[in-house]
Parts: structure tokens; C-alpha cells; sequence
């Protein structure tokens, strides 16, 4: 079975107070459907902290074929053996990233609303890069925000992976898979779901498919 053209990167909650009733819940919306990626991402936590998450949450997402991507921290994605890390414009720099993680290592850069910034960190060796926010959130306070547009301008002329984030939800899922995104990246439009996280997953995953398909006609 071929893997949809627009992928689901989800990202934990801010805070995980109960890692083993969060494990079960992210077990079960990894089995609901695609999904390509998990960015652990607790600000300001302390590092035991953080190396918890990882250590409970890996084993799960690895079992799934889910990448597990850790946020901010170069060091300790290298010295955890995540996936990879993601870093933002007043994080660790890229260069500093791939010299900590490594060329086996996925690195991602946050771009915001610039595909200037996007395509510095593309020639830089970003394995990917992330645009937004393109709907208010609540997840963190977004400082610009992106129009769908600036996706489809990306995919002509880019071969770097991009990633959509910010205040996507189910409704608003399809409409971004159309404009382009070749990832989708969503935190409390999955684990706040009216319909609890392993439904969300499945319906995320069936409108990206269908603005996938609409690129096509």
C-alpha cells in the first residue's frame, strides 16, 4: 500500500504528567493510522525530565515506524538516539545541530512565514523545514503567521521536505495538504479531539488524502 503524499507529524502535549496513561493514549492513535513522525517538544523541562519522555515514549512510536523527533535539544537527541531534533529560529543553529546530531540524524528549522529563512536553512542541510502558524493556536504563542500560498510557492521550486504547524485541525487539514504540505504537524488538533486522539488520526489522515487528491485534478 502506497503511503499518502501528505503525512501526519504529531507533537506531545506541552506537559506529560502521566507518561504511562500517555503511552497507551499515543499507542492507540498510532494504530488508527498513517503517521510519519512524534516531536517530543517540553519546554523549558528539566532534562531528567525530557529523557523520561523519551525513554517511554521511543519504544512505542518505533514499533509503529513513527520518527521520533526531540525539540530544542541537539544534545540531548544525539545522547537519547532520537531520530532527530527540531530546532527554531532562536534555538541552536543548524550548523550547530547537524555538528551535535550528526549526518545520520533528521534536523528540522522552524522558517515561520519565510520562505527566504526556508531556503537559507534547505541549503543548509535542513532535512526539513516547518512554515506557520496558519490558523490561531493554543498550543504556543505564534509570533507570524503563514497563508496556504506559501506552501505551493515552496514545492515549486524546493525539493526539502515542508511541514505545515499551526492551529490545523480536521476542518482546516485537506485545504493544507492541497496547498502542498508534505507534512502535516498537529498537537491539540489530535489530542484534544472531540472524539478522543485515535479518531483523530484516522480523520486527519482521510482529508489530507483528499487534498492530496486534489492536487491531482
Amino acid at each position: 500500500m502506497a503511503l499518502p503524499l501528505c503525512r501526519l507529524y504529531l507533537i506531545t502535549p506541552p506537559r506529560l504528567d502521566d507518561l504511562a496513561a500517555f503511552g497507551r493514549v499515543l499507542a492507540g492513535a498510532l494504530d488508527a493510522g498513517d503517521v510519519a513522525a512524534l516531536q517530543i517538544r517540553l519546554k523549558d523541562q528539566p532534562d531528567d525530565i525530557i529523557a523520561a519522555a523519551v525513554d517511554a515514549l521511543m519504544p512505542i512510536a518505533a514499533s509503529r515506524g513513527a520518527a521520533v523527533i526531540l525539540n530544542d535539544r541537539p544534545d540531548l537527541a544525539a545522547s537519547l538516539g532520537c531520530d532527530g531534533v527540531h530546532v527554531g529560529q532562536e534555538d541552536a543553529t543548524l550548523a550547530e545541530a547537524r555538528r551535535i546530531v550528526g549526518k545520520d540524524r533528521m534536523v528540522g528549522v522552524t522558517c515561520h512565514d519565510s520562505l527566504h529563512l526556508g531556503m537559507e536553512a534547505a541549503e543548509g542541510g535542513a532535512d526539513y523545514v516547518a512554515f506557520g502558524a496558519f490558523f490561531p493556536t493554543t498550543t504556543k504563542d505564534a509570533s507570524t503567521y503563514a497563508e496556504p500560498e506559501l506552501l505551493t510557492g515552496w514545492q515549486a521550486d524546493m525539493v526539502v521536505p515542508c511541514v505545515a504547524i499551526g492551529g490545523i485541525t480536521v476542518a482546516t487539514a485537506r485545504q493544507i495538504a492541497l496547498a502542498g504540505a508534505d507534512f502535516v504537524a498537529v498537537s491539540a488538533g489530535v489530542w484534544g479531539h472531540g472524539e478522543g486522539p485515535a479518531a483523530a488520526v484516522k480523520a486527519f489522515n482521510a482529508e489530507m488524502a483528499l487534498g492530496v487528491a486534489d492536487r491531482d485534478d
